[in-house]
């Protein structure tokens, strides 16, 4: 599958298991799984056919590695970066000492006076490193990264979970420990 496709696959999938499962008719448990072979009779049914090759090789290929495949490869999901409800099931876990949020440099006094929020998502999204910050930042405008004292937050009762894809989710991350980084 060359590359434009494989992005306008991911797309689609991201669509309708992050956001819009209903469009489709699909219906995601509690955790966000759907079937497999659900998903591809309802992905066809709309026009949009993808073969199990095609939807492995998004699942392998995506850049971001957005979706997972349970233990026996029958079911599917977002790994995060949900608007609708569920419950990944993730574990709290003790973050670096600092993450990295990516964001349009016109954002950055809204930021600096509410904090982070997660908007139309369950939890704000932190990267591990200033390059993948810096590419998220870079799909909204002229990126900018910001440095988030994780560490600090988790000793002050802030909650942290890792999904599988390595993004950093959390509640929220308050002004005070967000500095501009560079």
């Amino acid at each position: 599958m060359n590359e434009k496709h494989l992005t306008r696959v991911s797309k689609r999938l991201s669509r309708h298991l992050r956001h819009d499962p209903g469009s489709l008719g699909l219906v995601l448990d509690p955790a966000g799984w759907v079937s497999v072979d659900v998903l591809l009779a309802a992905l066809r049914e709309h026009g949009f056919g993808v073969t199990r090759a095609q939807l492995d090789e998004v699942v392998a290929r995506n850049n971001k590695q957005r979706f997972s495949f349970d233990e026996t490869g029958t079911r599917i999901r977002a790994n995060q970066g949900h608007s609708v409800e569920v419950e990944l099931g993730l574990a709290v876990v003790a973050p670096p000492a600092m993450l990295y949020h990516g964001t349009a440099s016109t954002t950055v006094p809204v930021i600096f006076t509410e904090g982070l929020r997660p908007m139309r998502r369950h939890a704000v999204h932190l990267s591990a490193d200033v390059e993948t910050a810096l590419k998220v930042g870079a799909r909204h405008g002229r990126p900018v990264v910001l440095r988030v004292a994780a560490g600090e937050m988790a000793l002050a009762g802030h909650e942290f979970q890792r999904s599988d894809n390595g993004v950093w989710l959390t509640a929220e991350v308050p002004p005070p420990y967000l500095t501009l980084d560079g």
